[in-house]
């Protein structure tokens, strides 16, 4: 299905809406495509299982990115973001990001986590533009080509912070 050039130029056609098990094929595909290693479909289903927040930017009928976070515990943790590449570097992976900040402190958690491969330099500028800081490295965290590759575990304080939608 071809989606309308008029909606390709503005990314306020895209929504955020809850991601469905009927979502998570389409989930699959962008995921399957952005990553070497990617999640399979059943992880996405387990995350709606287990009652996970789970989102998905939907233009239209399509779905061209996800966000996938953990609350508990005082922490929100940011498992997965992904923004088909098609549609990068129009601030959809921000506003998603904020979306998901933004439920973690309306859940009453009063920090943020997240880990990222110091390879994704996109993902890591994002997040430091948000004011996420590095804590920690997980080694081996994440499968890559020929062995493994560290993960960059960053924090990010939610209490006493302006509302995201409003600062992004």
């Amino acid at each position: 299905m071809a989606i309308a050039p008029e909606l390709l130029d503005t990314a306020a056609n895209v929504c955020i809406r809850p991601m469905t098990e009927a979502d998570t094929g389409e989930v699959f595909a962008v995921e399957r495509a952005s990553y070497q290693f990617p999640w399979s479909e059943g992880i996405f289903r387990d995350c709606l299982r287990v009652g996970y927040v789970c989102r998905v930017l939907a233009l239209g009928s399509h779905t061209i990115g996800y966000g996938v976070m953990s609350v508990g515990a005082g922490e929100a943790h940011i498992l997965n973001l992904c923004v088909a590449d098609s549609h990068r570097c129009r601030g959809l992976g921000r506003r998603m990001l904020a979306y998901l900040l933004e439920r973690g402190a309306a859940a009453g958690m009063s920090e943020a986590f997240l880990e990222v491969r110091p390879s994704n330099t996109g993902a890591i500028r994002l997040y430091q533009a948000v004011g996420f800081e590095q804590v920690g490295m997980r080694r081996g965290y994440y499968q890559a080509v020929g062995g493994r590759e560290d993960a960059a575990v960053l924090r990010l304080a939610l209490r006493g912070r302006r509302p995201f939608r409003n600062t992004l």
